[in-house]
């Protein structure tokens, strides 16, 4: 009989970055367990319902017996609704997925939770210095997968901590590196794209070079950082040259979170062509943006992982990235997780700045680590590029020429394909999973301590 898993996070069946994981890990591992899902949202239009999917799923996926329900909830929940999902799904481990600071009132039940199933959590954090201040959380699961080498690094050094009589450190099978997964059925090198694709791309106007930035417009993504750096790539070439390149931008125009896109290229690049689309596209019409334009773009200061370039990856497309967060793992470095332990991060190592990295990556290097916060995040370091550094990163790819990125694109999907799959996410979520429910031990009611 297969296992059950109860999945806290947003409704999979929705667009966000938690979304599109979810649906991959749960379609991916739905031939080993069946799948209950809290399924969250601002404003859920379903609140309350109750959605099984499991006939779109076995026809899906061809898994006769899947089986996959989603109760609709407004927000993340709480313990009532988690003990009544306890007592009526009898789930055999919980996995929740996104944000700790989202989960306080899970984390305060935990001991409860924890005397009848584990608590398992899929997480990332973007940056160092440590967050000592998420050890609790950690202590608080039976095991903890770590969607980046530097989080796997992070939660070996925090869950190890024994500065304080009560701490409990974690142990070695209680951390996993789980990698986020692409579906290379999806986002692949395709011949032939849709005419409405290549007219927002195009226009009437032919380009050699389209350098594609696909992120939110917030200001952790450095938006108005990637405009003004394609302005100063631009001024490095003739007029001639600058006017048969693009920078096309699939992201909000303007973002209370962000900026006011149009009135920065209105003023730092007018005279350089710009596009700007804020339209909802399915994962196929996404991947012949891919297919169509150069190169993708990400230089966020702060990056878990950074799907948008790992999906360009996976459809032969290459890419500028910063040297931080998950972004560090698409760059093909030799390091392993377990060098994260001691290496922290690339971020701030000026020396390394020469090692090897994979064909298919230009990386640039942050000029300075700044530190920000806020009272439930009380330091993180801001990773910020150089402008200059990135406008010359632009350039090293734009001299590369159309055959050269096509065939470094290429190499590019095979690193993609061999580690980040959605099989691979897929099996090394399942060997999470068998490894906690083999060895987990439901949670005593009470510790007793001794008062010296």
């Amino acid at each position: 009989m297969k296992k059950k898993i109860l999945l806290l996070s947003d409704d999979l069946r929705m667009t966000s970055g938690i979304s599109t994981m979810s649906k991959e890990f749960v379609l991916g591992t739905i031939h080993k367990y069946d799948w209950v899902q809290l399924g969250s949202a601002i404003r859920h239009p379903e609140i309350g319902k109750i959605i099984d999917i499991s006939e779109d799923v076995q026809k899906k996926t061809g898994i006769l017996d899947a089986s996959l329900k989603i109760y609709a909830s407004n927000g993340y929940g709480d313990i009532n609704t988690i003990r009544n999902l306890i007592f009526k799904e009898k789930p055999d481990a919980i996995l929740h997925f996104t944000d700790p600071h989202y989960w306080q009132w899970l984390y305060d039940n935990e001991s409860e939770i924890r005397q009848h199933v584990p608590i398992l959590y899929y997480h990332v954090w973007d940056n160092l210095p440590d967050p000592i201040f998420n050890r609790d959380y950690y202590e608080s699961c039976d095991w903890v997968g770590c969607i980046s080498k530097q989080t796997y690094g992070i939660v070996n050094r925090v869950g190890s901590l024994t500065t304080h009589s009560t701490y409990l450190p974690l142990n070695k099978n209680q951390i996993s590196y789980v990698p986020h997964g692409v579906n290379e059925h999806v986002f692949k090198p395709i011949e032939t794209t849709n005419d409405e694709i290549s007219n927002i791309i195009f226009g009437n106007k032919k380009y050699d070079f389209v350098l594609f930035y696909n992120n939110r417009n917030i200001r952790r993504k450095q938006t108005s950082d990637v405009i003004y750096s394609y302005r100063l790539f631009c001024d490095m070439l003739s007029k001639e040259k600058s006017k048969k390149c693009l920078l096309l931008m699939h992201t909000s125009s303007v973002d209370t979170n962000g900026t006011d896109l149009p009135a920065v290229v209105d003023v730092l690049c007018k005279d350089y062509d710009v596009k700007i689309t804020d339209l909802k596209f399915e994962q196929d019409k996404l991947n012949e943006f891919y297919n169509l334009v150069d190169c993708t773009i990400n230089i966020a200061s702060n990056e878990g992982f950074g799907l948008t370039t790992m999906e360009s990856l996976m459809s032969g497309t290459p890419i500028i990235v910063s040297v931080t967060g998950g972004l560090q793992d698409q760059c093909g470095f030799n390091f392993t997780e377990h060098d994260y332990i001691s290496l922290g991060s690339l971020h701030n190592k000026a020396e390394k700045s020469k090692t090897k990295h994979g064909e298919w990556v230009v990386p640039v290097w942050p000029s300075s680590n700044t530190l920000n916060g806020s009272p439930a995040t009380p330091y993180i370091f801001d990773d910020k590029v150089n402008n200059q550094d990135v406008a010359k990163s632009i350039y090293v790819m734009y001299e590369k020429g159309k055959e050269e990125r096509n065939r470094i694109g290429l190499l590019g999907r095979d690193f993609a394909i061999k580690n980040f799959s959605s099989k691979v996410m897929s099996d090394k979520l399942i060997e999470g999973i068998e490894m906690t429910l083999k060895n987990w031990k439901p949670k005593k009611r009470f510790d007793l301590y001794k008062i010296v």
